[in-house]
């Protein structure tokens, strides 16, 4: 078949994407620890060749794999899990099946393009990973942490007006409320008998979610003496751990992330401007001065 150049590029560009996202499946199944995981990973990789094949028919030109792609999605897959590099490779990337769909009258490009579109999808949604069996913990965690936490602070900040006693008085109360949350989610967890869940490593997860939010909010007033400045990088760290959980999560699970990232931050900072008002109505009627 006569291809004129500007087809031949991009037909070298979707032979490199292939060849690199191969690369990439690869090295993912050799960190998965879980068998069927791993032969899942294998087998979306053996396709990727397979359609690098295909396309090197049209080419007769061989290709290199990106190699700062692979390093990227390798080490995300490292840090935050095999799903979340998976989907953030496929979604990050012009669409395999809107460019193949493109050249209807191509037979071999007509089954690649169905290939991208149902089996691919299919075995990504086959991954079964731990630490997403777990985000229902961590969601409980994350959000009663951030929706709790920073109206606790808020209220402090005019009821204390002192930052190191508002660190102090902030972190007692933010390891009293992660324990007891851990310990919730504990029960929780064992009451509901669910199979795919070990309560004491959903008690975990709950617990860490809530702490590292607790570490992340509570170190403004340890750093900084002036306590309304303070206050606000507090607000600014619960709207970056808004942002950046929700990112994970709506990448991970396939969801809205605006739609998440709202309510979750609507919902944080509605608390924290209550509680502002109460700790100065409190101050304002007690008279009592910290």
């Amino acid at each position: 078949m006569n291809l004129n150049k500007h087809v031949i590029e991009e037909f070298l560009s979707f032979q490199k994407n292939e060849i690199t996202e191969s690369i990439v499946y690869n090295k993912l199944a050799a960190i998965e620890k879980d068998s069927n995981n791993r032969k899942v990973l294998q087998q979306i990789a053996l396709e990727e060749k397979q359609h690098y094949d295909v396309l090197r028919q049209f080419t007769e030109r061989d290709v290199t794999p990106d190699k700062r792609r692979i390093s990227k999605f390798y080490w995300l897959a490292r840090m935050f899990g095999i799903t979340f590099a998976i989907k953030l490779m496929e979604t990050g990337e012009i669409s395999s099946y809107k460019g193949y769909a493109q050249y209807p009258d191509i037979p071999e490009l007509v089954r690649l393009a169905h290939d991208e579109e149902t089996h691919e999808n299919k075995l990504i949604s086959l991954i079964n990973e731990e630490r997403l069996e777990y985000m229902g913990s961590v969601v409980l965690g994350l959000n009663d942490a951030l929706v709790e936490f920073t109206g606790a602070l808020a209220g402090f900040t005019l009821a204390l007006s002192d930052s190191k006693l508002i660190a102090l008085t902030g972190s007692i109360t933010g390891i009293a409320a992660a324990l007891s949350m851990a310990s919730s989610e504990y029960l929780s967890t064992k009451s509901e008998g669910e199979k795919d869940k070990h309560p004491i490593k959903a008690a975990i997860y709950t617990g860490i979610a809530y702490v590292i939010t607790v570490v992340a909010l509570v170190m403004p007033f340890i750093l900084i003496s002036n306590v309304i400045m303070a206050l606000c990088i507090m607000l600014l760290m619960a709207l970056l751990i808004i942002a950046l959980f929700n990112y994970y999560y709506s990448v991970a699970r396939g969801e809205s992330f605006k739609k998440r990232f709202t309510e979750m931050a609507v919902l944080s900072f509605s608390v924290a401007a209550i509680s502002f008002l109460i700790g100065y109505a409190l101050k304002a009627i007690t008279g009592i001065e910290v």
